[in-house]
């Protein structure tokens, strides 16, 4: 059976300039991604990274908002970009959103029930008014909303979290089996993000729903998705399950990307046992050849700015996009022993 749906070695490549009377330049903002949901299990997948990482370019593609340079989406088999009509109703039926501003989504010229009728409509989701009323009512409560603060209001009068809840709520209304969830809590207050993610959460288990959480933040990423990639200037860095990923980072990237996370009490660390990580000098200018974190990495070879390093697999499930891997396993924590050993003494 076909996976609900399958990124194929993702490619998007942005140009600028016509070439002749001005110069003509590439920028890559997502490389040789693949990745793979199905539909019996519902998982919680987090795809973390810096900004320009390639994040939200990548949650445009699996849309099909966002045609790839190269490569394939797969929507059970079939190509999104080459789906028909009926073919295209299936898949937004069964792959919904959560974008990052919770304002933009909404009409100000509407009331909210607006945001929660339309799919009810279009998608003949219930046979009565009475039903449908149901439906939401139902929608709204699962994400912790009551009706009486809520229906019959306009965006305006509405907080930021609540009308981000009300995003989760349209999109339960559909039963999808994923929802794509594009930094859905980056541009809420603190204190309502634990809430909002709470929701989230709550509906992918009571509900069997599938999320893909596309975030900047480590710390939520940890808090609710099982699994995690870390994506670098438009590759696969490291993935696997989030707790081994975050406790024991194999990557310098995602080794450096863990240690910078604040933490309430000063001088603690967030990795009890982890090789600590030098402050690199952000040299994000443009890489042709070679591995993208080169120029940042405390442990570069010269192999490292030739070749770009394939993804080796650790464990079951866990892989590492780095050069210090490119060995059997005994050699290879030896090898990085070695590295971490110097650098210890550097210090």
């Amino acid at each position: 059976m076909a996976p609900l749906l399958e990124a194929k070695n993702l490619r998007k490549v942005y140009t600028k300039g016509t070439g002749f009377l001005s110069k003509r330049s590439e920028n890559v903002a997502l490389d040789n991604f693949s990745l793979s949901i199905g539909d019996e299990t519902p998982v919680f997948i987090a795809i973390a990274g810096e900004s320009g990482s390639g994040k939200t370019t990548l949650a445009q593609m699996l849309l099909g908002f966002t045609k790839p340079t190269s490569g394939q989406i797969l929507y059970r088999g079939q190509n999104i970009q080459q789906m028909d009509t009926q073919q295209q109703k299936a898949f937004r039926n069964e792959v919904q959103a959560v974008f990052q501003d919770p304002f933009a989504v909404y009409n100000p010229f509407y009331k909210v029930d607006h945001i929660l009728e339309t799919p009810i409509r279009k998608f003949n989701l219930a046979s009565s008014p009475a039903e449908a009323e149901t439906k939401i009512l139902e929608a709204l409560s699962a994400v912790g909303l009551r009706p009486e603060d809520t229906l019959g209001r306009y965006p305006h009068q509405l907080s930021g979290g609540q009308r981000q809840r009300i995003t989760v709520a349209r999109t339960l209304l559909m039963r999808p089996k994923l929802v794509i969830a594009d930094e859905p809590v980056s541009m809420v207050d603190a204190s309502l993000r634990a809430t909002i993610l709470e929701s989230m959460y709550k509906v992918h288990k009571e509900f069997g729903i599938s999320f893909l959480y596309i975030t900047h933040d480590l710390t939520t990423a940890y808090q609710v998705s099982n699994s995690i990639v870390i994506l670098y200037r438009g590759i696969i860095a490291e993935a696997g399950d989030v707790e081994e990923v975050i406790k024991n980072p194999q990557h310098p990237y995602t080794q450096e990307l863990v240690g910078s996370i604040p933490l309430p009490n000063p001088g603690s660390q967030w990795m009890d046992d982890g090789p600590g990580t030098e402050a690199v000098e952000n040299t994000m200018h443009k890489v042709t050849v070679g591995c993208k974190y080169a120029t940042r990495c405390p442990h570069v070879m010269d192999r490292c700015r030739q070749t770009m390093p394939p993804l080796y697999q650790m464990s079951a499930g866990r892989t590492a996009a780095c050069y210090l891997y490119d060995q059997s396993p005994e050699l290879m924590r030896e090898q990085l022993a070695d590295v971490l050993y110097a650098q210890t003494e550097t210090e």
